[in-house]
């Protein structure tokens, strides 16, 4: 038997270094997050990988899986750590060593295996680890999968099984680098930043990029796991707005950003001026529809209301599909619709076939640029911006608020919302024409403008979205209205970056 995990443990005692650790908190809605020897330990880990498995045969899946790591001083120990757990369940592991979680989720299709465990904390800053995982190709895991793993592994319910083993894949960045590179090149000469913030994606994205014929301006591409400039995070303005420097510095026709784990993309035009990815997503969406005419295309509620009202998109019979926020949840509903591709603000992007597996993957996401640049060669990236309908919309606004109070948090304001609604209340000085509480509550007022409150599923914060297709006076009027009720909570913290 493994001992049963403890929630607290102090660091540097013979009781942390004998007994798992595992904090509640850290298993989120679709993958298991935590602060390194904080929240979780290496026993802890081990506990986690023991879990795993135990699901894996409690779902009947082959006992097979994938696994690898980011660029973290710490990560690979935990991928031990885990993989030791993993083992003793029964499992054969297949290590592809350091990887970009993408790459994780192509290996289970190229080593044919039906399960993945990625180390990595994406974007979040470093002390932070957690596993991406899932039994069933492209999909991770979402909430029920992840509750059941919570109860098995808090539980200390796992049991040992024979038959495990470990392989280490040999050479696989490079099968992946080919995979993406084995397409017509680009007939456009064009010069792309390549933005990697010190992190993982610094030693695929640049060879992707220039496999497929572009100039590549590198940017933060050594790997340097203390991320000295900033946090490999493509919705962080700070990062954004050194891709912009660098691209009005270089002269290059666009800049790409990817987060530390490689998933996601972030756009700079040719002019400098940051694209957010929902914007990104209505303009692939365009592009792509004129290609696969009456496609469909799911988006999160943190989007831009233009994937419904958009002129183009209409013209060429786009079905928009608003869904949860969270990798897992749009990955899911893309597989279900069928839809051509999925489109978070966040930057994740979900591409089926003819385009990706289905899976969210940031290198696929360059390419897509680079390929809608390379199909509109008299069309500038600022020129295909600009040929949308004009909204002012704010970045992604996070205050704090602790995992075990920020859901009832956004509870009460759902409930505030609502009834305000009901008694014919005003927000920003209009009235309330629609609450989406798909996933938190989107108010929308009756000229269009809307503000998101959502928590946060992978870090101690809440979340704020403010879009308005009237003026930035109206955004900024909404924004102080959904704030205002934000305040009435006083467990909300201080925002994290604001506009």
């Amino acid at each position: 038997m493994f001992p049963k995990p403890l929630p607290l443990l102090t660091p540097n005692t013979y009781e942390y270094e004998s007994l798992p650790m595992v904090k509640p908190t850290g298993f989120r809605e679709y993958d298991a997050r935590w602060l390194f020897e904080k929240e979780i330990n290496l026993m802890g880990v081990q506990a986690l990988g023991l879990g795993l498995g135990h699901l894996l045969h409690e779902f009947g899946v082959k006992p097979e899986i994938v696994t690898g790591h980011d660029f973290r001083g710490y990560s690979a120990s935990i991928k031990y750590a885990l993989i030791t757990g993993l083992l003793a369940a029964g499992v054969k592991v297949k290590d592809i060593g350091l990887a970009l979680s993408p790459m994780a989720y192509f290996a289970q299709f190229a080593l044919d295996v039906p399960a993945v465990a990625m180390v990595t904390a994406s974007h979040n800053d470093n002390g932070w680890t957690g596993v991406k995982m899932g039994a069933a190709r492209p999909l991770t895991f979402g909430p029920d999968e992840m509750s059941r793993l919570r109860e098995i592994v808090l539980n200390g319910t796992s049991q040992a099984r024979p038959g495990g083993e470990y392989e280490f894949v040999e050479g696989f960045a490079q099968r992946y680098i080919d995979d993406l590179i084995n397409r017509p090149k680009l007939k456009r000469k064009l010069k792309v930043i390549a933005a990697c913030g010190n992190g993982t994606a610094g030693a695929f994205a640049p060879q992707v990029l220039e496999g497929i014929g572009a100039e590549v301006v590198p940017l933060d591409t050594t790997l340097d796991h203390t991320f000295p400039r900033y946090n490999p995070n493509p919705e962080d303005m700070k990062m954004l707005h050194a891709i912009a420097d660098a691209v009005r510095e270089s002269g290059a026709d666009v800049g790409l950003g990817f987060d530390g784990d490689g998933d996601r993309c972030g756009v700079v035009d040719n002019e400098g001026a940051e694209i957010f990815a929902d914007k990104i997503g209505v303009m692939l969406a365009r592009d792509l529809s004129a290609l696969h005419p009456g496609s469909t295309f799911v988006v999160d509620v943190k989007s831009t209301g233009l994937f419904v009202t958009d002129p183009v998109l209409q013209q060429n019979g786009v079905k928009a599909d608003y869904w949860k926020t969270g990798h897992s949840y749009i990955k899911r509903r893309v597989k279900e619709l069928n839809a051509l591709a999925g489109f978070e603000k966040s930057g994740h992007f979900f591409f089926n076939a003819p385009i990706g597996h289905g899976y969210d993957d940031g290198l696929v996401t360059a390419l897509a640029v680079c390929d809608m640049l390379d199909r509109n060669p008299d069309k500038s990236m600022a020129d295909l911006y600009r040929a949308l309908p004009r909204t002012w919309g704010t970045p992604t606004m996070s205050p704090h608020c602790a995992d075990e109070v920020k859901y009832d948090v956004v509870a009460r304001v759902v409930k505030r919302f609502e009834t305000l609604k009901a008694e014919g209340g005003k927000v920003g000085g209009q009235a309330i024409h629609d609450l989406v509480t798909v996933n938190g509550v989107r108010v929308v007022a009756e000229d269009g403008t809307w503000g998101l409150v959502r928590a946060s599923s992978n870090k101690p914060e809440l979340v704020v979205v403010i879009e308005s297709p009237i003026s930035e006076a109206r955004t900024r009027e909404m924004f102080k209205a959904v704030d205002d009720i934000l305040r009435e909570n006083p467990e909300v913290g201080a925002y994290n970056q604001t506009f």
